[in-house]
């Protein structure tokens, strides 16, 4: 039986599984959605395998991602998690991981949900990256620029453009599946996704 055609950084596990299962898959519940933020921080200047080997200690830490817990660490908690090797010991990410809750929270108040607030920048429909495996896919995108400066504006941290692209690819606001995965006519044909600059 022949594999199936992949995108370039899924060849072998932990990877394979999560873009096989999980990576741009409209994502709509806000736990999930500060979950994929958090981990696209923590990513930074590490390898997404090391993150996704740590993913069970960030859930536990972070009490499943539910914001309204993690908004309500102190400095006590904030220590514990800096201690604790079930997650990248990085102070400065894990305060930032405190810091958005606490933004999300603000999002929530006016928006509804992080989920209504997010998705309001493509109009609720996933926009499609339609990348060929020989094109060098980009670092950031309009739509990721616009995002990051105003997840700034709100106080959320550690929300680049190159990490705010990755989010949104992870939480398939943009399909960015290269036009030969599989998985790219899976989860447009399932999502209604419609072409642009994601």
């Amino acid at each position: 039986m022949v594999d199936e055609i992949r995108c370039p950084w899924a060849t072998r596990e932990p990877e394979k599984t999560y873009h096989d299962t999980e990576w741009g898959v409209p994502e709509h519940a806000d736990s999930r959605l500060f979950e994929l933020l958090t981990l696209e921080g923590a990513q930074a200047g590490l390898s997404w395998e090391t993150i996704l080997r740590k993913r069970d200690g960030y859930r536990r830490v972070f009490h499943g991602f539910d914001p309204a817990v993690v908004a309500a660490f102190d400095d006590g908690a904030i220590e514990a998690a800096v201690n604790d090797p079930g997650i990248v010991r990085h102070r400065g990410k894990i305060v930032s991981t405190v810091t958005n809750a606490r933004a999300l929270a603000s999002v929530r108040r006016e928006c509804g949900s992080f989920d209504a607030y997010i998705w309001a920048f493509v109009g609720g429909t996933p926009v499609i990256g339609g990348h060929r495996m020989t094109d060098e896919l980009p670092g950031t995108t309009p739509l990721a620029v616009a995002v990051s400066r105003d997840l700034k504006k709100r106080a959320f941290t550690f929300v680049g453009a190159t990490t705010v692209l990755a989010f949104l690819q992870a939480a398939g606001i943009v399909n960015d599946h290269r036009r030969e995965c599989f998985r790219f006519a899976e989860l447009t044909e399932s999502s209604g996704a419609r072409a642009g600059l994601g």
